[in-house]
């Protein structure tokens, strides 16, 4: 059985067709290269992986289930994303990454909290910045210790190595690829077409929101 798979999925807004009769299959352990030209598709496809949005055509099913009837908390703990623009809340780098706890009401495990820190190049220092102070590339690293605080089953991103410098992409990638190893899937959207190649066993390419091709690549 696929764990994620897209049925005949269409998508409007405002009677604008975003995506058309979208039809995919991801298993578990897959890592997923997205690409295509701006406005194909591609942040509406991954919002509704994870059910911020919801088809208007068609169905989403993980592992065999309609997405529609799980528990929208639960999906979430199951299915994470990190989007390009992260949103950061709350005053504090400390407030972000306490939530993933407080949400699972659990003890903040500061101990974990440093070391994902660290493997970003964050140091201890962090955790008692103003979110509003910080550069666009620490938020993206900062959106993204947050997210894997707690491993998923399945990570979306969105061209969250935008605001990166190349040493800063790097660690972001290997880190990734170290999730993806563990079983992770990875469903992630990319500009950088020598990105979208560099880890990948399948390549996605959405135009005029449909899906162009599904290809293995690896």
């Amino acid at each position: 059985m696929e764990q994620l798979a897209f049925r005949d999925v269409s998508y409007r807004q405002g009677g604008k067709e975003i995506l058309k009769d979208v039809s995919a299959q991801f298993s578990a352990g897959d890592f997923v290269s997205i690409v295509g030209p701006s406005g194909s598709g591609k942040s509406t496809f991954l919002r509704l992986c994870c059910h911020l949005i919801s088809p208007t055509e068609g169905k989403i099913l993980f592992h065999g289930r309609d997405m529609l009837q799980e528990n929208p908390i639960e999906l979430r703990e199951k299915i994470s994303c990190c989007f390009q623009e992260p949103a950061l809340w709350g005053e504090t780098v400390a407030d972000n990454l306490s939530f993933p706890y407080q949400i699972r009401r659990l003890k903040v495990d500061r101990e974990k909290i440093l070391s994902l820190l660290a493997r970003f190049r964050l140091n201890e220092s962090y955790l008692a910045h103003d979110v509003r102070s910080l550069s666009g590339g620490e938020k993206q690293r900062i959106s993204l210790v947050r997210t894997l605080l707690f491993e998923p089953e399945i990570l979306l991103l969105d061209e969250v190595t935008s605001a990166l410098d190349a040493e800063n992409t790097e660690l972001v990638e290997k880190e990734i690829l170290r999730l993806n190893r563990k079983g992770v899937t990875v469903l992630w959207v990319t500009h950088n077409a020598a990105q979208s190649r560099k880890y990948a066993n399948r390549l996605l390419t959405l135009e005029n929101g449909r899906i162009q091709s599904l290809e293995g690549i690896k």
